[in-house]
């Protein structure tokens, strides 16, 4: 092939390629093109999760790159602040006449010789949880003593994929926390038969 056939094919191909990019008739070279192109007057969209939040407690926290709010805990604790009752450290108190309370908690998570009550607590310190290691955790960071054992839950309910969020994906993000969908002491949730297939046995049954 000749210089001139040469340079003659290489001008074809290129007023071909140049001529072939239809971007103002809306066609791509691909849909991350078209992605790219169609988000650039995207400016979100006008729904908020604040009407949802309405007048639940929340705290704003940090785990990694996500910043999202979570409901506040100790304030639906019924019996917080711990050392109300516990004014002494829990070794001083056993075999002493002080009401003894939290009798009805049956501790069904992992088994007795893996976990039991100072798993979590600390007789020393009942205002705070504690983790495996000693570490003192705020209750309203009760989602951190989780995330020692259930790690890929946790990475999950960071990103949205467990757990419920409040008010869907719409911003600011609210999200349930662990203990807002499960029992501490219990945490395995019984399977359920869907309300509407009960409905419609109750009205079977009548």
């Amino acid at each position: 092939m000749s210089r001139q056939n040469y340079i003659f094919l290489l001008s074809c191909i290129f007023i071909f390629m140049l001529f072939s990019c239809k971007h103002g008739e809306g066609e791509y070279h691909s849909l991350t093109d078209k992605i790219e192109e169609k988000s650039k007057d995207y400016h979100g969209v006008p729904v908020s999760s604040e009407s949802y939040i309405n007048d639940l407690k929340i705290v704003e926290i940090t785990e990694g790159e996500h910043t999202f709010l979570i409901p506040e805990r100790k304030s639906q604790i019924t019996s917080y602040a711990c050392t109300e009752c516990h004014s002494k450290p829990l070794e001083q108190m056993k075999g002493s006449d002080f009401k003894k309370a939290h009798w009805d908690i049956e501790l069904v998570h992992a088994n007795k010789v893996t976990m039991n009550c100072a798993t979590c607590h600390n007789g020393n310190n009942m205002d705070n949880l504690q983790s495996l290691t000693g570490n003192s955790i705020d209750f309203n960071r009760s989602y951190k003593l989780c995330s020692q054992c259930h790690s890929q839950q946790f990475e999950d309910w960071k990103g949205g994929a467990h757990g419920k969020n409040i008010g869907g994906w719409a911003d600011p993000r609210a999200a349930m926390t662990c203990v807002n969908c499960h029992n501490p002491h219990k945490p395995h949730i019984e399977s359920r038969w869907p309300s509407r297939f009960n409905t419609q046995k109750v009205k079977e049954r009548e």
